[in-house]
């Protein structure tokens, strides 16, 4: 606790999620940090040519940041690089920004999430090294939805029958794997789909495309009415 009364944490691990204007020379920061979860933070006169501040505000690298305050939006006063650099180009570069928001509309302010942190840090690696797309990305949505507290079972409906890799299922958000019934909505899948994503599995072309299936379902279902921005150029670019 800093002088003042006024609660200042120093190098804490963050990654930038997103940034916008704040009056003349300022920038609002959007921070996921490891330990206290999504943050807002004011980076004064970071929009001046010779801000410190300024070149340190990289989406996707691990940083060290200080900051000090009690509302709901800090002051920023340091950022220092974390341990790795990374670099993501062309739909490596897309897929981290779709990433970011998610985050940005999933994430609850201060909420401490390390696991999906740490998560996402491994992610960020596997995008930088062109490691496939599509798996890694289903890899991070499941991942997300678990760790917030979304219900994503794959392994035995709801009345706890063990899901057969040979059957077809019926998926709701509410309700997870049903048997098929025409004149309910939800992704058609087999058994299999779910058994391979909860072993992490997505060597199978089927598992690949029914799991895109599945994920998209389920985060419109947990996003609302606004569409995701980013998802739609993905789409757009190789249906990831």
């Amino acid at each position: 606790m800093a002088a003042g009364g006024i609660a200042r944490q120093d190098q804490q691990p963050v990654f930038v999620l997103h940034t916008y204007p704040f009056r003349e020379t300022s920038l609002v920061v959007e921070l996921f940090s490891r330990q206290f979860g999504r943050m807002g933070a004011i980076a004064k006169g970071a929009r001046r040519p010779r801000s410190a501040l300024r070149g340190m505000l990289q989406t996707f690298q691990p940083l060290l940041a200080t900051w000090s305050g009690k509302s709901e939006l800090r002051n920023l006063h340091a950022l220092d690089w974390g341990e790795g650099l990374l670099l993501l180009n062309g739909d490596a570069l897309m897929c981290g920004f779709y990433l970011n928001e998610l985050l940005l509309r999933l994430l609850p302010r201060e909420d401490a999430h390390e696991a999906l942190y740490d998560h996402y840090a491994q992610t960020l690696r596997a995008l930088a090294s062109d490691a496939p797309h599509a798996p890694t990305l289903r890899r991070m949505e499941l991942k997300m939805l678990q760790e917030l507290g979304y219900a994503v079972p794959l392994t035995h409906q709801l009345d706890n029958t063990p899901i057969l890799a040979e059957s077809e299922y019926l998926y709701q958000p509410e309700h997870g794997a049903l048997p098929p019934d025409a004149r309910k909505s939800g992704v058609q899948l087999l058994g299999k789909t779910l058994l391979d994503m909860a072993r992490d599995d997505y060597s199978d072309p089927a598992t690949l495309l029914q799991s895109k299936q599945l994920m998209r379902m389920l985060l419109t279902h947990h996003l609302g009415d606004q569409p995701l921005h980013t998802r739609q150029l993905l789409i757009d670019l190789q249906e990831l």
